[in-house]
């Protein structure tokens, strides 16, 4: 094994962490920040603590934001009665990326997976249902990942809503089974947004 200096190793060690990152991206990476001015590092250094210090929770749909409400829920162009749902704010992003959708977003924090311990305790499920229950929505636009887990999500939001007025939709298939919403091109998710379909 090559000795690095310790400085290096730990700035890879710390990057391998990262979701997606392998050793040779995170060496790769760690080497590039070593040429970088430290100017530029400093910068760096500043946004990632910038984004654990200023950055919340939105107190209504969950997404990331720098006030109680995330730009979205404060915009009033949007329309309250038609709610999204996603996953995670990597999904809400790239749905926002097809400038299809008008509507606001509930996002879960995940998604169930009874095999890794995923319960329906760990997703904000009974916050939408609480969401909904006033009456104001008219529909709930179920977009999780075409996923085993995101279908079992679906199917479970689905069963949760049923006794609600709220019109149920899951998005158009189109995006490949096994994907995920971030990784989904715009046209993609345009066409699955046009082609939801309602849910018994």
């Amino acid at each position: 094994m090559v000795a690095l200096a310790a400085p290096l190793a730990r700035v890879i060690d710390e990057l391998v962490r990262l979701p997606g990152i392998g050793p040779k991206t995170a060496q790769r990476l760690a080497l590039h920040l070593l040429k970088v001015s430290r100017e530029e590092a400093a910068g760096l250094a500043e946004a990632i603590l910038a984004l654990k210090d200023k950055t919340r929770t939105c107190a209504l749909c969950y997404n990331v934001g720098e006030e109680d409400l995330c730009p979205v829920c404060r915009d009033p162009r949007r329309d309250p009665a038609v709610v999204c749902v996603v996953e995670e704010p990597s999904d809400l992003i790239a749905i926002e990326r097809t400038r299809e959708f008008h509507g606001v977003y509930h996002v879960l924090g995940g998604s169930l997976s009874p095999l890794e311990g995923r319960g329906p305790d760990r997703i904000r499920g009974q916050e939408l249902l609480a969401r909904v229950a006033d009456g104001a929505a008219r529909e709930v636009i179920l977009a999780t990942n075409p996923t085993v887990e995101g279908e079992a999500t679906a199917l479970y939001l689905q069963r949760l809503l049923k006794p609600t007025a709220v019109r149920v939709t899951r998005l158009a298939r189109g995006i490949p089974v096994g994907g995920a919403l971030q990784y989904a091109d715009e046209v993609t998710l345009s066409r699955a947004l046009e082609g939801r379909r309602e849910l018994a």
